[in-house]
């Protein structure tokens, strides 16, 4: 079972990656390997986020 600190970390940890992406995808284009890389890591946290959500 999931605490609402875990939650809150997680939700924090995806908004981290998600500006990271961000800032990867302005530098090198959307589909630079290392933005891509990037993008898959924000969805493994997003689909770990709605697993513990629901």
């Amino acid at each position: 079972m999931y605490s609402y600190l875990d939650e809150k970390a997680l939700l924090f940890q995806i908004a981290i990656k998600r500006k990271i992406m961000y800032k990867k995808a302005k530098d090198y284009g959307f589909t630079h390997p290392t933005v891509v890389s990037c993008s898959q890591e924000l969805d493994e946290l997003l689909n770990k986020y709605q697993k513990i959500a629901s």
